[in-house]
């Protein structure tokens, strides 16, 4: 079939978790209310877990946060929104250069906006009956991307036309993506030296997760190892561990904060630290790590504490996208 100038041959839809469209509490407040009420990121009773939620968590914990964006937040705002943008406006570009036509590409975001229904919509506006489905989580958790999936498919309960959907759904040992991770250490490197230990950093599930199947864990410990491979590090000289801990059930340990801690009294003085879970820096990179991290390493006696910015719109984590897309594609071009 010879396809129309203005028909595409496919859309697709980036998308990641999402950020508060202000560093408000209001913003906040209501950032965190769809996030934490979906039962793929607590999948607790909702009688139990709802009166937590909107009774305890929600009355104190957004004007914390708030502080948290507020000291992170670039001019142009968020900055998961901003890097996001970007990766988006790239991509669109290396497509069409790649398949010679115009591919559009729309950001969705799972909580917040631009959201998964805007982006969806937008693609339909412009002809898209194919749509590739691209979560910027390179390790697969039910938490991430089967949220991502849960929500496309109740978006297209309310459509006449389904469109055929293909969804990559994760990417942590594909070879590019631990080709651009070795690149991005290496460049810091060259600028900054290497310390004695570089920490993997993954966001933390929690352990009932992975005992019921989810795979999140296998995912990351694999990304760890190829990442290690590809660098020539030795067992003493990198160590996998995870963050951002929430509330009072066994999370995936070892974790960030308690591996930073005790680091310095192991003889380990200098620290690099990159965060392979997220496609962007966010938060949980900038102020987290960054900050509360190196805040943490010195205050235990560590000397030297640098954080690895995230892939972003680095050339080889954006070849790495067109490459994806380029497989999910198949037979559609």
């Amino acid at each position: 079939m010879i396809l129309s100038k203005t028909t595409p041959a496919f859309g697709v839809l980036l998308v990641n978790l999402g950020t508060p469209d202000t560093p408000t509490t209001k913003d906040v407040r209501s950032f965190l209310k769809q996030f934490l009420s979906d039962p793929r990121v607590v999948d607790l009773n909702p009688l139990i877990w709802k009166p937590i939620l909107n009774g305890v968590i929600l009355n104190f914990r957004p004007s914390k946060v708030a502080k948290l964006y507020q000291s992170i937040w670039w001019d142009e705002g968020s900055p998961l929104m901003v890097v996001s943008q970007r990766q988006r406006e790239q991509l669109t570009s290396m497509l069409a250069q790649e398949f010679g036509q115009s591919i559009p590409v729309e950001l969705g975001m799972t909580y917040g906006t631009p959201s998964l229904t805007s982006g969806l919509d937008k693609l339909k506006s412009q002809g898209a009956k194919r749509i590739i489905i691209l979560p910027l989580y390179p390790q697969y958790s039910c938490s991430t991307v089967a949220a991502v999936s849960d929500a496309i498919a109740t978006e297209f309960k309310g459509w006449r036309e389904v469109p055929e959907t293909r969804m990559n759904k994760e990417y942590y040992q594909h070879p590019g993506y631990i080709s651009a991770l070795a690149s991005s250490v290496k460049s810091h490197w060259e600028q900054h030296g290497q310390a004695d230990r570089l920490l993997m950093s993954f966001h933390g599930i929690p352990v009932r997760y992975v005992t019921e199947g989810d795979p999140y864990q296998q995912h990351c410990e694999k990304t760890s190892e190829l990442l290690a491979k590809e660098l020539g590090l030795n067992q003493d000289q990198w160590q996998l561990c995870y963050q951002s801990i929430f509330g009072k059930e066994e999370w995936l340990t070892p974790q960030t904060d308690k591996t930073l801690i005790s680091l310095p009294a192991q003889g380990v003085k200098s620290v690099d630290i990159i965060s392979p879970a997220f496609a962007a820096d966010c938060l949980e990179t900038l102020e987290e790590l960054s900050i509360g991290g190196k805040e943490t390493f010195i205050n235990a006696g560590g000397e030297r504490y640098e954080c690895i910015p995230c892939l972003n719109t680095n050339p080889a984590h954006m070849a790495l996208l067109v490459t994806l897309v380029k497989q999910q594609s198949q037979g559609w071009c």
